[in-house]
């Protein structure tokens, strides 16, 4: 049939020129039209890849997919050069239409010059791959967080001069996602134009160093140029909460005082449809409201909403080091008004701090656990399921390359299974056993002296150091700079030296 086709299109050509008759305008690739040779088509690490139609979103025709999308950009390699060669695809900057005029020129393509690269400050920087999620290519690494962003400044720009890694979308590492997409909300914050993005929906190095809940929508003119500066992007869609479907929520009923009133009044959710003022008493008690909120996408549940009564927890007693400091120690719990690092040993020691943070709404009831099992936490990294445990916890073969701060506890799943399987091990200090030893003996280390800004804050700040009583950001100019802290959280078991270190 193809064959027939061809000798009629054939015949026809060979009439409109007998008779002179001028063929009607058509579409077509004029010369300008990039060789495949030229073109850099990734790999073929899409889904969709080999499937005989091109999936890469930079190229349009008959040969292209109905639906593409940016996640698909340089990962149809085989496809994509199949159709070019074919001439049923062209790069979309490149297509045009037949005319008298010549064509355009192209748009030209974004230089080394006109790119911020930032600096080198990532872990893996000069490591022969770019890490900065703000590019795509072969040159990339194969996973990219946002905490790179604009810290891989000499492998990016080699990687971008040699053609392996392009910008994707004008830098931004959120997929498809503008300015006019974002509701920004407005400048109720305390933070709001302080010259940096206090909303917790966002991250990157335009965002503050510490982000509440509070300040949700509330630093609009900050965030929204700190979007367009390519300085922040949407973390996970906006949502700061774990992912929940409707099907998985117990919303209560309607016993609330303010039920039906066109605002959730239930203290586990948060957003722009949430009241103003929340209060335990109306938990799981505006289920109408709530319900309507939660599927017009106006609310989110706070970690994940506990369901557990405030009347059914057992708060323990205030026995626990950090009892009565203004912060939830138990890790039982989860929210803003927990402790970054929380210990089993905690477990029903620290019952004023957790039951006012709960009872305000900062803390939510995960369950119980005992005290001397090792706690994996739950699935809520992004990386979660992947196959390699992402908590910097363990170590071993069966860890992921990058291991940070965001993902402690986060990758229960992964790490539980490799943990069984002995691909990974639980770091000592980690141990529920280890604190259990405490007090260490600490007179054969030089702890140095409390010249660290940061010293005297109950954290072990000096970067030699590792475990659940180090700062989440450790700087190499507070080495040796915070003693009296590093000297406490070793003789309590809560951090040890890492290894070479002296």
């Amino acid at each position: 049939m193809r064959t027939i086709s061809h000798l009629m299109a054939g015949s026809l050509l060979g009439l409109v020129l007998m008779t002179g008759v001028t063929a009607p305008a058509m579409a077509q690739k004029t010369s300008t039209t990039a060789p495949a040779a030229t073109i850099d088509f990734g790999d073929d690490s899409s889904e969709w890849s080999k499937d005989g139609e091109c999936d890469d979103p930079r190229f349009e025709g008959t040969g292209v997919a109905d639906e593409v999308v940016d996640a698909d950009r340089m990962k149809d390699a085989t496809d994509c050069k199949a159709a070019v060669e074919a001439g049923t695809a062209t790069l979309k900057s490149e297509t045009t239409t037949a005319s008298t005029t010549p064509p355009a020129t192209p748009p030209a393509t974004t230089a080394a010059t006109d790119i911020d690269f930032g600096d080198d400050s990532s872990e893996w920087a000069k490591d022969g791959e770019c890490d900065d999620p703000r590019f795509t290519g072969k040159g990339s690494a194969a996973e990219l967080v946002d905490a790179d962003l604009m810290k891989d400044a000499t492998d990016c720009r080699a990687a971008f001069e040699a053609g392996t890694v392009t910008l994707k979308d004008s830098g931004s590492s959120t997929a498809n996602a503008a300015a006019a997409d974002i509701d920004f909300g407005d400048d109720s914050s305390e933070w709001a134009k302080d010259g940096e993005c206090d909303d917790p929906r966002f991250t990157g190095t335009g965002s503050a160093a510490e982000l509440v809940d509070a300040d949700l929508m509330k630093d609009a003119t900050d965030c929204r140029a700190a979007f367009e500066a390519g300085t922040v992007t949407l973390k996970d869609s906006g949502s700061s909460a774990a992912t929940a479907t409707i099907a998985d929520i117990d919303f209560g009923d309607d016993s609330s005082e303010w039920a039906k009133d066109g605002e959730c009044d239930d203290p586990r959710f948060i957003g722009t449809g949430s009241a103003e003022e929340l209060v335990e008493a109306d938990r799981m008690k505006d289920a109408t409201d709530c319900r309507a909120a939660f599927e017009a996408g106006t609310v989110t549940l706070k970690d994940g909403g506990s369901t557990t009564p405030v009347a059914d927890i057992d708060y323990g007693d205030d026995s626990s080091e950090w009892a009565k400091d203004g912060e939830c120690d138990d890790p039982r719990f989860t929210g803003t008004g927990v402790a970054s690092t929380t210990l089993s040993e905690d477990i029903k020691k620290d019952a004023t701090d957790c039951r006012a943070a709960v009872e305000a709404g900062t803390a939510t009831f995960k369950g119980e656990q005992s005290a001397n099992a090792f706690d994996f936490g739950s699935d809520f990294s992004k990386w979660a399921n992947d196959g390699e445990c992402d908590d910097l916890r363990f170590e071993g073969l069966g860890t992921d390359k990058k291991l940070l701060s965001e993902d402690m506890m986060g990758d229960a799943t992964d790490c539980r299974t490799l943990l069984d399987e002995g691909k990974v091990s639980i770091r000592q200090v980690y141990t529920p056993e280890y604190a259990a030893g405490a007090p260490y003996d600490s007179s054969g280390i030089d702890f140095g002296d409390n010249s660290s800004s940061y010293a005297n804050d109950d954290e072990c700040d000096d970067p030699r150091f590792q475990g659940p009583g180090s700062a989440t950001t450790l700087l190499d100019s507070d080495r040796m700079a915070d003693a009296d802290d590093c000297k406490a959280a070793y003789e309590a078991g809560t951090i040890v030296l890492v290894d070479g270190e002296s």
